[in-house]
């Protein structure tokens, strides 16, 4: 595991708690570090498109999003509908 976030340390405690090898947990490290990057932008923007493929109405969509924002680990400020809103059509 060579990412710079994650000292030797923690990759190795992980090995020791999780049933992986090191491939299979620098997959799961890399994947976990691109999915919390995300900027709220582009989370709100995947979440609507996914939420809309799942059949969703958008009056829902918007309030489901907002409150999927609080509940992230790396939180932005809380988000009204109608800037989720904003956020999606510009």
């Amino acid at each position: 595991m060579s990412d710079p976030a994650l000292s030797p340390e923690f990759v190795q405690h992980l090995l020791h708690v999780v049933d992986v090898g090191p491939r299979e947990l620098d997959k799961i490290v890399r994947e976990l570090l691109d999915h919390w990057s995300e900027t709220v932008e582009d989370y709100v923007r995947r979440r609507h498109r996914e939420l809309q493929r799942s059949g969703v109405p958008n009056r829902v969509v918007y309030g489901q999003i907002a409150e999927e924002l609080e509940r992230r680990p790396v939180r932005s400020s809380p988000l009204s509908v109608r800037q989720v809103r904003r956020i999606i059509y510009g």
